[in-house]
């Protein structure tokens, strides 16, 4: 039992060394033997400890020989490697059991005392082999066919080996299917999956694990390779994510930065638009327009413009993250093009609220003004829409000739004329303010003088239309009173002739002599008042005659 176990320890050692040897393309065939000299000794040293030893010396004698394994026996007592009854000698003379022995010691130094195993309460300690087997009972915990309390018996079934695959790499073994009764089957999966897919050596072939006695030492060499092997995949991951996690936090501030950029340059775009439209000082030209525009500036005072400081303060705080995260990563600070720095973005805010400032007060004047002329519109319609209808109701009045049949009548309607144009003289004051009105309104572009203008000059030519009404209306009063006044004469003289007359019808001209001659006296004065009088009825007719002339030609 001494010599197989020594042979499985042999071909392991020799398959254990020769994995490391590689990687310095280097090989031995004999255990026993490659290692006499001592070189390949020094090179698997270095190839574990990753230190240089001293260089071989060259030769082939016994000497040398000695001279060069015990320069790597004097390296590892510099590492604290306890090496009990083993001299160059017994490794120069091929000593088989002291052979495995050293290598078993370089096993438990470079492979197996690196091991350490976290347990819930971090405060037991153990030996590196009670380590590894803690380490496979945690890793297969949770498989109820798999049992780990030694590295030899246990192992013979192969599911242990299984197990510790199918823990770290489930896509490699399908465990479910692996039954205890076929351990080499078991066995060689497992060997040939580690050698395959993971890159470990094959160490152990299943006859010298399914054994009434497997070699502990063969065991712990191979599954400490698992250990290796594993852990470093923990730890690749680990850095990986870490890795990862400072790619994110870098991809993270990128993103964040190309954010920045493209909110400070939507920001300083709306902010220089908006400059734009709020320092056009044209305005609309009425109460309702610049009512509206004044509207829509109290909403961009009180809606609009919060949102877009809120962003401002926004930037400032993104900013601050980034340089943050830059910081975190070591990595230079993040600097924002020209014109998008937060100072050049508070400047442009501080021109955007002059000009709002400027834009407020010019809306207010601008809405004052435009209060005024919609109040003088609202005087001017009120005071022509009276004069309207007093213009209307005198042009009705003068416009009747109703003077009467008489001289008194006619006499009546001239006074009542006369105060009718006074009253007219005195309302062309009141005209005036009218005018006045219009003008002051045009002045000031008032949005809808066209018919303000309108209105005026259709109160000026009723005016004027009313003036003329009343200077013929005049005329003809005058004229009449004139006729009536001559109807008035002719009266006088009809009554005068039939007076007359009747006195001549009367009188007795065969009484006395005396009156004869009386009567003759005053019959020659009636004579000559009679010329007169036809003198002046002729003078009559002429006026009649001409008065019916002209009233007939108007």
């Amino acid at each position: 039992m001494t010599d197989e176990r020594d042979a499985v320890q042999k071909k392991t050692f020799t398959k254990w060394v020769n994995s490391h040897l590689s990687r310095v393309s280097c090989r031995i065939s004999d255990l026993y033997n490659d290692l006499r000299d001592g070189y390949m000794l020094t090179r698997l040293l270095e190839v574990l400890s990753g230190e240089l030893l001293p260089r071989p010396t060259r030769g082939r004698m016994r000497i040398h020989c000695l001279e060069n394994v015990d320069k790597a026996l004097q390296f590892l007592k510099e590492q604290r490697v306890h090496l009990e009854n083993v001299g160059s000698h017994d490794i120069v003379d091929g000593n088989h059991r002291l052979t495995l022995g050293l290598i078993w010691t370089i096993i438990l130094r470079f492979q197996i005392q690196v091991i350490k195993i976290e347990t819930e309460d971090n405060r037991e300690t153990r030996s590196a082999k009670d380590a590894l087997l803690l380490w496979c009972q945690m890793k297969t915990a949770g498989y109820s066919e798999v049992n780990i309390q030694n590295f030899t018996t246990c192992w013979r079934d192969g599911l242990a080996f299984n197990a510790l695959i199918h823990r770290h790499r489930p896509d490699l073994i399908e465990f479910h299917k692996l039954t205890r009764s076929n351990a080499t089957h078991n066995l060689q999966l497992a060997f040939n999956v580690a050698e395959q897919h993971l890159g470990l050596t094959k160490l152990l072939d299943p006859e010298d694990v399914n054994t009434e006695n497997p070699d502990e030492k063969s065991i712990i060499t191979y599954v400490v390779s698992y250990y290796h092997y594993f852990s470093k995949m923990k730890a690749l991951i680990v850095e990986g994510k870490r890795v990862g996690k400072v790619l994110d936090s870098c991809i993270e501030a990128e993103n964040i930065v190309n954010r920045y950029e493209a909110l400070a340059s939507d920001l300083l775009d709306w902010i220089e638009k908006t400059i734009a439209v709020i320092s056009n000082q044209k305005f609309a030209n009425s109460l309702t327009g610049v009512q509206q525009q004044l509207q829509a500036f109290t909403t961009y005072c009180t809606i609009e413009k919060p949102i877009k400081f809120q962003e401002k303060g926004n930037l400032e705080v993104l900013l601050f993250t980034i340089q943050s995260k830059l910081r975190a990563n070591n990595q230079k600070p993040y600097v924002p093009h020209d014109g998008k720095l937060i100072s050049d973005i508070n400047k442009a805010w501080e021109r955007l609220e002059k000009a709002e400032h400027e834009r407020g007060v010019s809306l207010r004047k601008e809405l004052i003004r435009q209060e005024k002329l919609e109040l003088l519109a609202q005087r001017f319609d009120h005071k022509t829409t009276m004069r309207q209808a007093w213009l209307n109701e005198n042009q009705r009045l003068v416009s009747q000739d109703n003077f009467g049949y008489d001289l008194p009548a006619v006499e009546a309607a001239m006074k009542k004329h006369e105060a009718i144009e006074a009253d007219i003289a005195s309302y062309e004051e009141r005209i005036g303010v009218v005018v006045e009105l219009s003008a002051e309104m045009e002045s000031e572009g008032y949005y809808d003088i066209r018919r303000i203008l309108a209105r005026k000059e259709n109160i000026l030519g009723q005016w004027k239309l009313l003036k003329e009404l009343v200077a013929g209306r005049r005329t003809r009063l005058e004229k009449n009173l004139a006729l009536q006044k001559i109807f008035q004469d002719m009266v006088y003289m009809i009554d005068w002739m039939e007076d007359t007359q009747v006195q001549l019808l009367s009188k007795d001209y065969g009484k006395h002599l005396l009156e004869v001659e009386d009567l003759l006296q005053k019959h020659s004065l009636q004579e000559a008042d009679i010329a007169v009088q036809a003198e002046r009825v002729e003078s009559l007719n002429k006026a009649a005659l001409k008065f019916t002339t002209i009233e007939g030609k108007e």
